[in-house]
């Protein structure tokens, strides 16, 4: 496997934890992880992970800025890779 899929990979799980954890910190109450990086990690390839764990975790599923923004990423990256390979 290549170092591109291997990191692919590890900032999806990233994502997927991330909106994990925040759910879990929403419902005790807790300091919460911020949507900037939320939204950060899913820039930087998680949108995958990210919009996983959204619907997983029924977490951030109210949010347009996530509803519409992390499949809009999502869209823009998988747009991107396929003009990468087929050039």
């Amino acid at each position: 496997m290549n170092l591109f899929l291997v990191s692919l990979l590890i900032i999806n799980a990233i994502g997927f934890f991330l909106m994990l954890s925040d759910k879990r910190r929403a419902r005790k109450n807790l300091w919460r992880i911020p949507e900037r990086t939320l939204l950060t990690v899913a820039a930087l390839g998680g949108s995958l992970g990210c919009l996983a764990g959204m619907y997983a975790f029924r977490h951030k599923t109210r949010h347009p800025k996530f509803t519409i923004g992390i499949p809009a990423i999502l869209l823009l990256q998988t747009a991107l890779a396929l003009y990468l390979l087929l050039r």
